[in-house]
């Protein structure tokens, strides 16, 4: 692994990943995962850039490089998934993803030989599944969560013929994963991270390793650094229909629009589903609006509905004979695979009396994070120079979107005369 005494490279880095909200707290293990995949110059480098997006010119100012090799570098960086790069206006723009979901899970999202992806992986199971900073920072560090669960449209299907009024559920477009699916610009399939990482310490099961699923500029990227295969939308919804038989849960961006990523998860090797099991909660993602209803009448006591919960929150009645399903809130998804599963026509989805709010872009939802976190100067003002006019209009555009009291929390931290005013002529 190398000797990690003098660890002025990584350290920088470390503290880059930091100033965003979704971070990584340093531990020996991260620096070990560090130490694979960038070289110490590389760190160095990165530790450099801005929090929002860039081009080659701002990464050459930075570095104090020539354009010329500071392209060299960052299109390196791209090629190994360390960056995203994109074009926008016939301008190449580049983000550092955050650790998850970014980097960490496209590092083993294909088979390499370029680095140990053995080790690799066995690093990344002891930081995410025995080190407990890294999962409760993710999981528990923000009232606006990272990911949510989709609604397994097949339960929702078959839930709106057994409502009390026969009505159709109300359900939002970007609450559908086959929504998702048909409405993006590009889509990759790449291998799932967490069963493969699983793979090297000999914990995966036996679900679908090919269905991990992006979207848009993400997938566009993955797919050119070759650790994506570009497919169509019919390909993608037939992986879909694999997922649901295979009792797989839809696990994406906790957003409403341009989604990045669809995960099919599994409750044996889902990060988030793993720290739900772990800590007795489904707070670790944003759950759909819906809840199962259990019709006692219809139950045959089977307990194929308890069996299939990837987070075990069917919890047993514990008759003498047979099993009655009792639904934990607390535990529950609302994805409705217990549905799924259900052939007797004892379950079926209902809508929560209030349904969460999902942020309308990654920069609401960055901007709620931060906020819960006290990092929101670190989204608007750089450590090393200002953020764009373009960078500033999208966050504040993101904060005059948020409820008055957030708002007024948002301009205590920025302590901002420019955002003060916004926010008083939309008073007015």
């Amino acid at each position: 692994m190398g000797h990690y005494t003098a660890r002025s490279g990584y350290e920088q880095l470390v503290e880059r990943l930091n100033r965003f909200p979704q971070g990584a707290p340093p531990s020996e293990t991260l620096y070990k995962i560090l130490g694979i995949l960038f070289d110490e110059e590389e760190a160095k480098l990165v530790s450099q850039l801005p929090i929002q997006s860039f081009n080659v010119a701002e990464a050459a100012k930075r570095w104090k490089l020539p354009e010329t090799d500071a392209t060299i570098v960052l299109d390196r960086l791209a090629r190994r998934a360390l960056l995203v790069d994109f074009v926008k206006d016939g301008t190449t723009y580049y983000v550092l993803p955050p650790p998850m979901a970014g980097w960490i899970e496209f590092s083993m999202m294909r088979i390499r030989e370029d680095i140990d992806q053995h080790s690799l992986g066995q690093l990344l199971h002891q930081y995410m599944n025995v080190e407990e900073d890294f999962v409760k920072n993710l999981f528990f560090g923000s009232e606006e969560k990272i990911v949510r669960s989709f609604v397994n449209e097949q339960a929702l299907l078959k839930s709106t013929y057994n409502q009390p009024s026969d009505g159709d559920l109300e359900v939002m477009d970007y609450e559908r994963a086959t929504h998702i699916i048909r409405s993006a610009e590009h889509i990759g399939i790449s291998m799932c991270y967490c069963r493969h990482k699983m793979e090297h310490v000999g914990k995966n099961c036996d679900a679908p390793m090919e269905i991990c699923m992006t979207f848009g500029k993400t997938a566009d990227s993955l797919i050119r650094s070759d650790y994506a295969r570009r497919i169509d939308v019919k390909e993608c919804l037939e992986l879909l229909e694999v997922a649901y038989a295979h009792n797989l849960v839809q696990i994406g961006e906790n957003v409403q629009n341009e989604v990045a990523f669809i995960c099919n998860c599994c409750g044996c090797c889902c990060e988030a589903l793993l720290a739900a099991q772990k800590y007795g909660t489904s707070q670790t993602i944003a759950t759909t609006n819906f809840l199962p209803r259990v019709e006692l009448e219809n139950c045959k006591k089977c307990g194929k509905c308890i069996s299939a919960c990837p987070v075990s929150a069917l919890g047993d009645k514990g008759d003498a004979i047979g099993k009655t399903p009792i639904v934990q809130e607390e535990m529950c998804l609302g994805c409705g695979v217990c549905i799924r599963n259900c052939h007797f026509d004892a379950l079926a989805l209902e809508p929560v009396d209030q349904r969460r709010i999902t942020p309308v872009n990654s920069a609401h939802r960055v901007v709620l994070m931060a906020l819960d976190k006290g990092t929101l100067a670190n989204l608007i003002y750089d450590n090393q120079s200002l953020a764009s006019h373009r960078i500033l209009g999208a966050l504040f555009t993101a904060i005059l979107a948020l409820p008055p009291a957030k708002q007024l929390a948002a301009n205590e931290q920025l302590r901002s005369k420019y955002l003060a005013n916004l926010m008083a002529k939309r008073t007015k």
